[in-house]
């Protein structure tokens, strides 16, 4: 079962308790206190746990519960209520609503609620009868935090977005890549590529790759709190706090029209559909695979896409990736006709001392007239076009990787020497001479003549 973004009956267990654990009678102990507090919604999850093959074991772990619990659920053909035959009355009956209300914001610790009770409530009870008394909120609240309704999208309403890496062999050389994965919560259907890193430039190549494979973008995209989307939080205008997000990723989202969303701080599980598809990658795609170099994974990768993953009977939707997309392609966000973030994004550079400008960690170089002036940098397809006051002064085929550099010897001061020398300097009169005119043949003398005109070091000195 996906987890996805909304605690059932919309409480969150950092808050309040949820709306079952309310109702509970705060006791000494009950035989069956886990059963008092699982809804109906977790009944469902822990059955649907257990039909995906999960053990008991494994979903008691997760629940927090005993497996006796997980067993009871199972054997019941449809959900029922729990009702206590019997409700014994303690000492901390007339605490109950102290107790449930005050219970999360201390982390449900009996230590510091039996402390707190005998100092200004007055409570003169043990503090095992308090500890027995948190047992079940506790429970409640790890259920609730664990158990959450599915959030379903409706078609092109969201999707979400993540990395995996994996740790694969090019060529028998141990290497890792860097996976984006996008599915769209609708469909399910999902797009995946491998990368050499996960910076800003190879997230924004992968957003418009995966745009162009859909053939357009949800109105909202989901993330966790990766340094590239957003860099922390600051205060609104009424004082509360606001997702404060990457700039060149904020005028990219606005770029394609969509609404960048990240998840709550320690909440990434709400991403439950992009984290599905990243195991899946892991899972049905790499096991007994080999690959020339990361263009050659890509490959295999697309070809799996199409031929295994879009046309598998999903597990939560019960249909097939492609034939749901097919619903979802109409209500996207259209890209036919836009042009590229990254083609049109204008960038404004100073160029250095070395008449050169940074662009992706690689250098180009402009005239050198231009030092300490501001040049206007667009990528316009595979080239890199620079231009000051509206003029394009360079242009340079974009290099790939890292701290490279591009420079082209007519920028250069010596360039400039050169053509000042042959722009003002003049012609000698007369006419021109060919080189295959007699007049510039040059007499051969065999070089004893010259040591008769040149006097001998010995006569120097007599």
């Amino acid at each position: 079962m996906e987890v996805e973004g909304r605690i059932e009956e919309g409480v969150s267990p950092g808050r309040s308790a949820p709306a079952d654990s309310s109702r509970v009678t705060v006791s000494a102990g009950s035989t069956d206190r886990e059963n008092a507090v699982l809804g109906t919604h977790q009944w469902e999850a822990i059955r649907e746990r257990r039909a995906n093959g999960e053990s008991v074991s494994s979903i008691a772990r997760e629940f927090g519960i005993d497996r006796k619990t997980v067993r009871r659920c199972l054997r019941q053909e449809q959900w029922q209520p729990y009702r206590r035959e019997s409700s014994v009355s303690t000492m901390l009956e007339a605490h109950r609503d102290w107790l449930t209300e005050r219970a999360p914001q201390v982390h449900y610790s009996a230590r510091i609620l039996w402390q707190e009770l005998r100092r200004t409530r007055g409570f003169e009870g043990s503090y095992e009868t308090v500890k027995l008394a948190v047992r079940p909120l506790r429970a409640a609240a790890s259920v609730a935090g664990l158990t959450q309704r599915r959030f379903e999208t409706g078609p092109g309403e969201q999707a979400q977005v993540d990395w995996g890496q994996a740790r694969v062999s090019f060529g028998g050389t141990g290497t890792t890549v860097h996976v984006f994965v996008m599915t769209l919560g609708y469909s399910r259907r999902a797009y995946a590529e491998g990368f050499a890193d996960e910076r800003l430039g190879a997230l924004l190549a992968a957003h418009e790759h995966a745009f162009a494979h859909f053939g357009g973008c949800c109105e909202t995209l989901l993330y966790d709190r990766m340094r590239t989307v957003a860099l922390g939080e600051e205060p609104d205008a009424n004082g509360r706090n606001r997702v404060r997000f990457n700039t060149t990723f904020a005028a990219f989202a606005a770029h394609w029209g969509f609404t960048p969303r990240v998840c709550r701080p320690y909440r990434a599980r709400t991403k439950g559909k992009v984290e599905s598809g990243v195991k899946y990658v892991k899972r049905n795609f790499l096991p007994g695979r080999h690959f020339r170099d990361l263009a050659d994974f890509n490959a295999q990768l697309s070809a799996w896409q199409a031929e295994v993953a879009d046309v598998r009977d999903h597990g939560t939707t019960h249909q097939r990736p492609i034939e749901r997309f097919a619903e979802e392609a109409r209500a996207l966000i259209l890209i036919a006709g836009h042009a590229s973030f990254l083609q049109a994004m204008v960038r404004s550079r100073v160029v250095a001392d070395d008449w050169l400008v940074s662009v992706d960690t690689n250098r180009y170089s402009v005239p050198f007239g231009l030092i300490g002036q501001s040049v206007e940098v667009v990528r316009e397809g595979g080239v890199l076009v620079i231009r000051h006051r509206g003029q394009i002064v360079a242009t340079h085929p974009v290099l790939a990787g890292r701290a490279q550099l591009s420079v082209c010897p007519e920028h250069g001061p010596g360039a400039v020497l050169r053509n000042a020398r042959t722009r003002y300097s003049s012609a000698v009169p007369g006419p021109a001479l060919q080189h295959d005119d007699p007049a510039c043949e040059v007499e051969i003398r065999d070089l004893a003549v010259y040591e008769h005109l040149l006097p001998h070091p010995m006569q120097e000195h007599a």
